[in-house]
């Protein structure tokens, strides 16, 4: 294939299309999938081709002649609930993450047809690294593997991109022979990657890759820089801001009154979060001014909606993270077209995966991997 002609990839569990759009211009999407209508919705918003390619529904009803041709790419971002922290850590066998395998008979059915893509991307949680003693992964390789696949993880922290705390995992097998330049360090070989490598049994280990990529250059920007300006937003009352500083351990409370002592703006993301003391379940606010947000989640409930906190001229305000400044802290254009209802908006979001990580992995990976080049690219 020629370098300028697009590469064609499917895009499963495609939510609002952030993969898409951190692929970029030089891919074409051949087919999308969700199953969420609000995704659906926001999926066909943004993209003007989606009634070519994009089918709502089960992935387990899809059938193989429903994927055009043979992809380049195949990019799937399972439902992660079931290897979440937040979750109940159920793994593959979890009835939202056992899509996966909706997703993967597919792969395997296009493999029996001689049309198997030529490179397969999953994403999802670091759990998936440790899910049932690192077996999920195990059994992911494996699956893997049995298709001809050589595979690696890198594991992601957003961070890198944007002022978001979001670390992921994405496991890149290929079919394809990989170039020299793509296999040596990374500081995305973290030690939890490290160690569910270790636990692979010996066939497994052999098929394995360390995908190399250079440390992305340094973020410029904070939470503080994109946030809406103070009067176009609605704060929370003096009271319901009381309430919340209420809730904070000592430590925390500590470290918002030397702000509030230092005189200085400080911009921090709050969650609510139940913590064990003296064996007791209690809820805490936690708050963090080290210029990131927390993770963004999909919102089930009001403390999983992230509180930002403002403290200037020893005062302090708090509100509610916006849908836009959300979709900011995903790397996504100002153009993007978000739900109208704020918990809509904020299920596709939290539920994404940055942009600005698929980007790397793109232009550091997956293109010189494609294009048989020898080096590895830059980061854009």
């Amino acid at each position: 294939m020629s370098r300028n002609a697009p590469r064609p990839f499917y895009e499963f569990f495609a939510g609002g299309g952030m993969a898409r759009l951190g692929l970029g211009e030089a891919w074409t999407c051949a087919f999308a999938n969700d199953f969420d209508a609000a995704k659906a919705a926001t999926y066909r918003a943004n993209f003007a081709d989606a009634e070519d390619h994009f089918r709502q529904g089960d992935v387990w009803k899809l059938a193989p002649s429903e994927l055009p041709g043979q992809a380049d790419l195949a990019w799937a971002s399972s439902p992660c609930q079931d290897f979440s922290l937040a979750g109940a850590r159920a793994g593959l066998t979890g009835g939202r993450s056992s899509a996966f395998f909706g997703f993967w008979r597919l792969m395997e059915a296009l493999a029996a047809e001689g049309r198997a893509p030529r490179t397969v991307v999953i994403e999802n949680v670091a759990g998936l690294l440790t899910s049932h003693g690192g077996a999920d992964f195990t059994a992911l390789c494996r699956a893997l593997a049995a298709q001809g696949y050589r595979f690696g993880a890198l594991e992601i922290d957003a961070a890198r991109f944007l002022p978001q705390s979001r670390p992921r995992v994405f496991v890149v097998a290929t079919r394809q022979p990989v170039p020299a330049g793509l296999i040596g360090e990374s500081p995305f070989h973290t030690r939890l990657v490290r160690e569910a490598q270790a636990r692979l049994p010996q066939d497994l280990a052999a098929a394995w890759v360390w995908w190399r990529g250079p440390a992305p250059a340094a973020r410029n920007t904070d939470l503080a820089s994109l946030l809406e300006p103070d009067g176009a937003v609605t704060w929370h009352s003096p009271a319901r801001t009381q309430a919340l500083v209420a809730l904070m351990a000592p430590l925390h409370r500590a470290r918002l009154d030397a702000l509030k002592a230092s005189g200085q703006r400080a911009v921090g993301g709050l969650f609510r979060r139940m913590r064990a003391e003296n064996g007791v379940r209690v809820q805490r606010a936690e708050a963090r001014f080290d210029g990131l947000a927390g993770c963004l989640r999909t919102p089930r409930g009001g403390s999983s909606r992230q509180t930002l906190v403002v403290v200037e001229a020893g005062q302090v305000r708090t509100r509610l993270l916006s849908p836009r400044e959300g979709a900011r802290l995903m790397g996504l254009p100002e153009t993007y077209q978000l739900p109208k209802a704020a918990t809509s908006a904020l299920h596709v979001i939290g539920d994404g995966v940055a942009v600005p990580a698929v980007r790397w992995l793109a232009a550091t990976i997956l293109e010189p991997l494609l294009d048989g080049s020898p080096a590895v690219l830059a980061a854009e």
